[in-house]
């Protein structure tokens, strides 16, 4: 969820300290290094991800990446592409909840089959709405344009051909930030399904993101938390 935050950052050269907290192994998980800080950072909900800037405390990714966006006025100018922002928005959040349901059930190998059939339909709605845009929302560049972004890799990292027969997502997620080569071997056990992919950074990326990409601060895995039952290694 903080994966695009963080790009959003990066594109807009906002300094920000990137603060992670981790959980214990199987089988509990502890969770303390976060419950044990949660209830005194002044959050109305606390939550991960949070944002601070300055008297400013949020929670909720969306939220967030809303303030870091109006600060830069990319949530859309005109009506129609205000609401291609808030509808978008919403839809990409349902299509990342997919997987994620999908991700951390225990019964994930029998319930891959069945997202990997659905994925296709899924595509081309985001294909159809994106048509000959250069962004999601027209000719600029908004926050949802980070967010499709990162859901659209996650499922590229899932099944790297799911996006070849939509050229125009392809050229988006391109356009954004990254292409991808050669799978890397499997790693072994439930994390191997769907192995992240070599990062190639195209020419025509954007420069800040682009750059963010290569450099060593950049995580490519884990997707998800210890629990999941995919994405949830790092490589």
């Amino acid at each position: 969820l903080a994966h695009a935050i963080r790009l959003l950052l990066e594109y807009t050269e906002t300094p920000y300290e990137d603060k992670l907290y981790s959980c214990g192994e199987a089988p509990n998980y502890d969770k303390s290094q976060w419950i044990n800080e949660k209830e005194k950072l002044g959050l109305d909900f606390p939550n991960l991800p949070y944002f601070i800037d300055g008297n400013t405390k949020l929670t909720q990714s969306n939220a967030i990446l809303r303030y870091i966006a109006r600060k830069h006025n990319m949530c859309g100018e005109t009506e129609e592409e205000i609401l291609r922002v808030d509808m978008l928005e919403n839809q990409i959040m349902d299509f990342r909840m997919s997987l994620v349901m999908v991700c951390y059930n225990p019964d994930f190998e029998k319930l891959k089959p069945g997202y990997l059939e659905q994925l296709p339909g899924k595509l081309k709605l985001f294909s159809n709405f994106l048509g000959d845009r250069k962004w999601f929302a027209g000719e600029k560049l908004t926050f949802v344009d980070f967010l499709m972004f990162d859901v659209l890799d996650q499922n590229r990292i899932f099944e790297p051909k799911c996006l070849e027969p939509f050229k125009n997502l392809k050229d988006f997620v391109e356009r954004f930030g990254v292409s991808r080569g050669t799978p890397r071997p499997p790693l072994g056990g439930a994390a191997a399904v769907g192995a992240p992919l070599t990062l190639c950074v195209c020419p025509q990326a954007l420069e800040k993101v682009a750059a963010y990409l290569k450099s060593s601060r950049f995580q490519k895995m884990p997707i998800n938390n210890k629990m999941a039952k995919w994405g949830n290694k790092k490589v």
